[in-house]
């Protein structure tokens, strides 16, 4: 029996270990690949992690421009930027997010979503201005069409491989931090739902040369999710705030119209208008009746879902609102005095 507790608690000790200092052994990890690149035998092993490959020189008004397509190499560069994830994750959540904690003196499970909110917040935010800068850079913003014209998109420019080998390092890195940050066990099936989601969502944009209505896509979602954060946190500093909520709301709905209404757009309208529409893996096509459906269908269940629980909440929501201000009403009318109405929870 000694010596099962004994086991236990090296177990128990070794992974405290980890969580506590998980982000200065990832540190370790990163500085180790970069040393790599100060020795000739190392250097062409290390760029594989720092740099995204597969880039060809091409001749543009411009002049040489280098352009870069997908392939296995980039799983290399994904691991090594989810490393660096997972180091900005712990910056921010110990010389930032801890600290208002400690003002704020929040509940236990306040808290957990206070951090989720945080966390979620800085990288929405930081997402959705580089994903508009990519956007007005390339000229999709002011050329609608070009997010189907000239299908398939095979070769990018590094700022758009870039962005997506990034967005996939952070939503693969959300997956190891529900660990590190010990997530409650109720907590971990709606966060994988969403990580889940954007995971299957980014790749299939990138593996399907659809990158360019995926950073349209990806710009409106992460708008409409960092204002839904945004409208938690001052909640949760105040919660006279709660009104934000309807703000965002109304948002919500128009960014689920938009998106259908672009899908439509760019995979049933656009693409299905193309002289080519045969699948060949070599030139990367994909533009097929059964692909496009596909890629619709999943689309359109994913908007319905969000819809379908947002439409859930806010009539619950509503539902407690009428009992409450029935409830006060009537006992105003006992006292003799005027019903306040108590403060609505927040998701």
């Amino acid at each position: 029996m000694g010596c099962i507790r004994n086991k236990c608690c090296c177990c128990s000790y070794s992974q405290e270990f980890l969580i506590q200092n998980h982000a200065d052994i990832v540190f370790s990890l990163v500085i180790f690949i970069l040393i790599g690149l100060m020795f000739e035998a190392t250097a062409k092993t290390a760029i594989l992690f720092i740099q995204p490959q597969y880039n060809i020189s091409t001749l543009s008004p411009e002049g040489e421009v280098s352009l870069y397509h997908f392939g296995w190499k980039d799983c290399a560069t994904i691991i090594f930027y989810l490393f660096i994830t997972i180091i900005l994750h712990a910056v921010v959540q110990e010389y930032v997010l801890d600290k208002v904690n400690r003002r704020l003196h929040l509940s236990k499970s306040k808290n957990t979503k206070f951090n989720e909110s945080g966390q979620l917040c800085v990288f929405y935010l930081v997402s959705s201005v580089w994903s508009l800068y990519v956007l007005s850079t390339e000229g999709y913003l002011l050329h609608p069409s070009s997010l189907w014209e000239n299908y398939p998109h095979v070769h990018l420019r590094f700022q758009v491989k870039f962005f997506y080998l990034t967005q996939l390092a952070y939503w693969l890195h959300a997956i190891p931090e529900l660990y590190f940050q010990k997530v409650r066990k109720e907590e971990i099936p709606r966060q994988l739902q969403y990580i889940t989601l954007y995971l299957l969502h980014i790749v299939a944009a990138y593996l399907l040369n659809l990158t360019r209505v995926g950073l349209v896509l990806l710009f409106l979602q992460y708008l409409s999710e960092l204002g839904f954060h945004i409208s938690r946190l001052f909640y949760f500093t105040d919660e006279n705030h709660h009104k934000m909520f309807d703000l965002w709301a109304v948002g919500f709905v128009f960014t689920r119209m938009i998106t259908l209404t672009l899908m439509f757009l760019v995979v049933g309208f656009g693409l299905g208008r193309a002289e080519n529409q045969t699948l060949d893996w070599e030139a990367g096509n994909f533009n097929t009746v059964f692909i496009r459906m596909t890629v619709l269908f999943l689309v359109c269940f994913t908007q319905s879902w969000l819809l379908w629980k947002f439409i859930r909440f806010q009539l619950r929501r509503w539902r407690e609102f009428r009992l409450e201000q029935a409830a006060r009403k009537r006992a105003a009318a006992e006292n003799g005095t005027s019903p306040r109405l108590k403060k609505i929870k927040a998701p």
